[in-house]
């Protein structure tokens, strides 16, 4: 059968094929324009230290406001501690309030929608009010052990994923389900039109609207942590222990950036489609770089 693919910000479509139940498919892109692989490479732009443990950035634009969010860990990545939290940083990479939001357990991944920021938080999905500052509401995930990144569709459907279960779960109209099992070791998230992007393991998946499970990419050194797309359908990914990957819309992946042995994390990442700046949070040097991402 036949589906429509996802588009990239000037509206071009992609078409994706499946061939049979196997989900063996065919990636065929219409892309104006799209020719050779361009060459991607990153350039660093500044580092801001003295932050807690950070997990993961946000990019947010909404009317004139335009910030960072960063989750805090600020101590163990699996304890209900109480410890973490939200700090708020300009596009620039100054600190404009590291304790924004606190008594967090170990935030991880984020997703903004309808003026509310959704935070992974252990066994919970808490919501953050990002007027106020002010928690709403949290959400239970029954069974959940270690709850890691979220997005939100364009209809608000809310979609969660547990590293240690390997689920992904979907929050709508206050009702929980499983969307997805068997996702090994699944972390990065990301919604695309009516389409979920999952980094599991070494590998990237889309999931379509009726659940098949596409394999974009594969080969990644080290599991997939963070997930962006970028131009033409392409994406950027993180791995936790020191790699960055760009993901062209064919499965190509390409290294960006290597720091493993200067033990240098590169965590949930967050990418700015209107400067392309990367922003990479470095879970264990308390730390977030930007990069701007030039030839794309």
């Amino acid at each position: 059968m036949k589906f429509d693919g996802f588009r990239n910000k000037n509206e071009v479509p992609v078409m994706l094929y499946i061939k049979n139940v196997s989900l063996a498919f065919l990636l065929c892109s219409f892309f104006v324009g799209y020719g050779a692989h361009a060459e991607p490479f990153l350039e660093k732009l500044w580092v801001t230290e003295g932050l807690s443990v950070p997990e993961s950035v946000l990019v947010y634009r909404s009317g004139r406001t335009n910030l960072l969010f960063v989750s805090q860990i600020d101590g163990d990545p699996s304890a209900t501690d109480g410890k973490g939290g939200i700090a708020k940083m300009d596009l620039n990479g100054e600190v404009t309030d590291k304790d924004w939001v606190t008594g967090l357990n170990a935030p991880k991944g984020m997703a903004n929608f309808d003026g509310k920021l959704y935070v992974a938080d252990i066994n919970e999905v808490v919501v953050i009010n990002i007027k106020s500052g002010q928690v709403e509401k949290k959400i239970a995930i029954p069974d959940a052990q270690f709850l890691n990144d979220v997005t939100v569709d364009s209809k608000g459907v809310v979609y969660i994923s547990d590293t240690k279960t390997g689920k992904v779960h979907r929050y709508q109209n206050d009702l929980l389900d499983d969307y997805a099992t068997k996702m090994e070791n699944a972390n990065g998230l990301k919604s695309v039109g009516n389409h979920l992007v999952v980094g599991s393991g070494t590998h990237l998946y889309l999931l379509d609207k009726s659940k098949n499970k596409l394999e974009i990419a594969k080969g990644f050194a080290q599991g997939v942590d963070g997930v962006e797309p970028a131009s033409k359908g392409d994406f950027i990914v993180s791995c936790w222990a020191g790699l960055i990957y760009y993901v062209y819309l064919d499965g190509k992946i390409k290294l960006l950036l290597d720091s493993q042995k200067e033990g240098i994390n590169t965590a949930d990442i967050g990418y700015d489609t209107v400067s392309q700046t990367l922003f990479v949070p470095n879970f264990l040097k308390n730390s977030v770089t930007a990069y701007k991402v030039s030839g794309i």
